[in-house]
């Protein structure tokens, strides 16, 4: 979708082939995580990835995540990254903590490594809430990835 006709604009796609996608995902909270990766993982072969380019890594907790994603980062073996988990709100403090320094984990990292990092993460006040929203959090976690590689590559294109 074009905006204005005399201006250059990147356009991006949703075409995932070729693309190498690394995924972290938390063991906790593991039946939504495994519901936001099995989402994941049907719209990143859907748009075309092939699951040979798809490694996925596990980790105890959302604040282990990010670390994990950088060592994936620093390999130059991904075209994009994704974070996986859920964040549920407990009674105490603990719950802004992880969610908020889980979330500036993932932007350091894209930061830090020019590879995006697309956030599935869930933060919820509820499992309910969190098992009402994995399937489309996975996906739109597929899909920010994949859109974002496709634009890194244009701005190597065009600079």
């Amino acid at each position: 979708m074009t905006y204005y006709d005399n201006i250059l604009e990147i356009e991006t796609t949703l075409i995932g082939t070729e693309l190498r996608i690394g995924i972290v995902m938390s063991r906790f909270n593991i039946e939504v995580a495994e519901g936001l990766l099995g989402a994941c993982i049907a719209e990143l072969t859907k748009q075309g990835v092939q699951e040979p380019n798809i490694l996925l890594a596990t980790v105890p907790g959302a604040l282990e995540i990010p670390l994990a994603l950088q060592k994936m980062a620093l390999s130059d073996q991904f075209d994009a990254l994704i974070a996986l988990g859920a964040v549920i709100r407990g009674d105490t403090y603990h719950f802004e903590i992880v969610a908020n320094e889980s979330a500036r984990g993932l932007i350091t990292v894209q930061l830090d490594t020019d590879i995006p990092v697309a956030n599935g993460i869930l933060t919820t006040d509820n499992d309910d809430q969190a098992l009402a929203r994995m399937t489309q959090k996975g996906i739109e976690a597929a899909r920010a990835a994949i859109e974002m590689a496709n634009l890194l590559a244009k701005f190597d294109e065009i600079t």
